[in-house]
C-alpha cells in the first residue's frame, strides 16, 4: 500500500521524531551529533525553513520544524540520506541507519509551539542524563544563551513571553518550571516514582492495562498542564482537545466505565459515548497528544 503523502502548507508545523534503526545509537558520540546539526544547519540554508527546537539524543533525534516552500519530505530526504551516507562511511559499513520512515506531526502553532518546545527541550531530564536541562545537544543552551551555536529561530518563541531579552529568558525558564542549575537528588527522586509507576506497567503488560489515575497524571505531563486544568469545564480548543484525548486513552489502557470518566471530567456520558464512537476520525491535534503519550509509553 502506498505511504500517505504528509500535508504541505507553507507556515506548517512539525514535531519530527527520527530514530536509529532496531534503536540502535546512531548519535552515541559528540563527532555524530556534531555532524547531524552541521547537515541540518546546510539544509536550513538551502531551504529556509525555521527550527524552533532540536534534542539529539543518543538513538533518536527531536526536530521542531516550520515549513515555507519546500516540503517537509523534501527537507528530511536530504538530511536523512547525507547523514546516512557519512555516518555508514565512518563505520566502514551499509544499510539502513534509521527507522525507514521519520515520525511527523502536524501541530497547531498558536496552541502547542511553546509546550513542544519544552517537551523537547526536557528530554535528557526524562533519560535522567547528569547535565539536565543544560545538555550540551539540546537547543535549551541556546535559548539561555550559554553556547556558541546558532541553529534555532529562538527570537520567535522568546518574543511569545516579552520583546525585553533578559526578561524573555526569565519567563522562559520560569514555564520550563525548572531553574538553571539541577538538583540531582531531586532527580533521581523523581525517577524512583517514574520506575516505580514504569514497574506497574510492566506487571500489567500482559493486558496493557493502567490506573486512570496514572494516565491522566501522564498526559497532563504530556501536554505540560495540571489535573485542575484538564477538569476544567470550557471551551478552549487546546483542553477540550486533550480531555478528548485522555477519554480515548483511558478506554485502551484503562478498566474504566464511561461514567466513571464522565464524572472525573465534569462531562455527561452522551459525551464521553460520542468522543469514543468518533475517535478513529479524530482532529490531528488530538492524534499529536495520542502518538506523543504512546510514543513515551
Amino acid at each position: 500500500m502506498a505511504r500517505k503523502p504528509r500535508t504541505h502548507y507553507e507556515g506548517a508545523l512539525y514535531h519530527v521524531i527520527t530514530r536509529g534503526n532496531n534503536k540502535e545509537k546512531v548519535f552515541e558520540g559528540e563527532n555524530e551529533k556534531e555532524e547531524y546539526l552541521r547537515i541540518i544547519k546546510k539544509y536550513k540554508e538551502r531551504y529556509k525553513f525555521k527550527l524552533y527546537s532540536y534534542c539529539i539524543m543518543d538513538n533518536h533525534a527531536h526536530l521542531l520544524i516550520e515549513v515555507e516552500k519546500t516540503p517537509l519530505s523534501k527537507i528530511m530526504q536530504g538530511i536523512q540520506q547525507v547523514y546516512t551516507q557519512r555516518y555508514n562511511r565512518s563505520k566502514n559499513q551499509t544499510g539502513h541507519v534509521f527507522e525507514q520512515r521519520y515520525k511527523a506531526f502536524l501541530c497547531d502553532k498558536d496552541s502547542y509551539l511553546l509546550n513542544l518546545v519544552r517537551y523537547i527541550h526536557q528530554n535528557p531530564l526524562k533519560a535522567y542524563i547528569p547535565s539536565g536541562i543544560k545538555y550540551e545537544w539540546s537547543s535549551h543552551m541556546e535559548y539561555i544563551e550559554q553556547t556558541k551555536k546558532i541553529l534555532t529561530d529562538k527570537k520567535f518563541v522568546l518574543g511569545l513571553f516579552s520583546e525585553d531579552k533578559k526578561k524573555a529568558i526569565k519567563m522562559y525558564l520560569d514555564f520550563m518550571d525548572i531553574e538553571e542549575t539541577i538538583d540531582i537528588s531531586q532527580i533521581r527522586n523523581e525517577k524512583k516514582g517514574l520506575d516505580k509507576i514504569k514497574e506497574e506497567k510492566k506487571s500489567n503488560q500482559l493486558k496493557n492495562k493502567m490506573s486512570y489515575e496514572d494516565l491522566k497524571k501522564e498526559v497532563c505531563k504530556v501536554t505540560g498542564i495540571n489535573e485542575e486544568e484538564i477538569m476544567l469545564r470550557n471551551r478552549v480548543q487546546r483542553f477540550v482537545d486533550i480531555r478528548k484525548s485522555l477519554v480515548i486513552l483511558s478506554r485502551k489502557y484503562c478498566d474504566i466505565s464511561n461514567k466513571e470518566i464522565a464524572k472525573d471530567l465534569n462531562l455527561s456520558e452522551s459525551s464521553i459515548s460520542k468522543i469514543i464512537s468518533e475517535s478513529q476520525n479524530v482532529a490531528e491535534r488530538i492524534k499529536v497528544i495520542i502518538e506523543h503519550f504512546e510514543d513515551d509509553k
